[in-house]
């Protein structure tokens, strides 16, 4: 499988030949500008797909889960609107799933997020501030972040977590060196709802539950009505069609807390 080390790899023996076939008999330029430009569209792609274990190992699903148990998992929270009605929905339900909060959303709530943990559902590290620099941090500074939210997660807790998601889920050498320094293991999804876009109700629905199969994991946010409305289909659905949502750690049969 194609990763940044393989890549790179390959690029600098391409490179090398390049050169010498250069200094042998001149060739066009034009054949560094497109390696470069493999390179460079192979390691942007890389960095954005949660899929391509491009730069860290990322859990994305469990072919070998229980079968019918999936996970839903919620991002960016917790949110003082949304997320108390996400929770009334799991419990309806009897569902389980796992948070990966913000930090600084961990600071502003922490009575919703002990709620969250109360009602028996797996929390993850989703850094302090989700800035949208997030990816052009350096080590220190994605590492500073991590920390910082799990020492709030503690604080509130007396919880260790070992689960954490990328902001965007983008991942570059930077934040695989931060995530391998804590311990941490990554979290990614097979099933992306896009539920902060313009899609409609139906159209998020119809993307997370077509093809659904055991193990797979669930990407929603507890940050609007939209993802309220079709967290109430989904789980509906799941109901129907005799799937149980559990957390991550179940799932996976891993370890959320050191």
């Amino acid at each position: 499988m194609l990763n940044f080390k393989s890549v790179n790899l390959i690029s600098i023996v391409i490179f090398l030949g390049l050169l010498i076939a250069f200094l042998i008999n001149p060739i066009s330029i034009w054949w560094f500008v497109l390696l470069f430009f493999s390179w460079f569209t192979l390691t942007a792609f890389g960095s954005g797909l949660v899929s391509w274990h491009y730069h860290i190992k990322i859990l994305n699903a469990n072919k070998n889960a229980n079968i019918n148990n999936i996970a839903i998992t919620f991002d960016d929270g917790p949110n003082p609107e949304f997320t108390p009605q996400v929770l009334a929905l799991l419990k309806q339900y009897k569902a389980k799933a796992t948070f990966f909060c913000i930090g600084k959303h961990i600071e502003a709530h922490p009575k919703l997020f002990k709620q969250i943990l109360a009602e028996g559902h797996t929390i993850g590290n989703h850094t302090y501030s989700h800035a949208n620099t997030f990816g052009f941090f350096k080590t220190e500074k994605v590492q500073a972040e991590l920390l910082k939210t799990n020492t709030i997660i503690k604080q509130f807790s007396g919880l260790q977590p070992k689960l954490f998601r990328p902001a965007f889920g983008v991942t570059n050498p930077r934040i695989r060196q931060a995530v391998n320094n804590l311990n941490l293991t990554t979290i990614g999804w097979n099933k992306r709802s896009l539920d902060t876009t313009n899609l409609s109700d139906l159209s998020i629905l119809k993307r997370v539950t077509k093809n659904i199969n055991s193990g797979d994991i669930i990407l929603l946010h507890d940050t609007s009505d939209k993802s309220v409305r079709v967290l109430e289909q989904l789980l509906l659905f799941l109901h129907d069609n005799k799937f149980q949502s559990v957390a991550i750690d179940t799932l996976f049969k891993i370890k959320a807390y050191a």
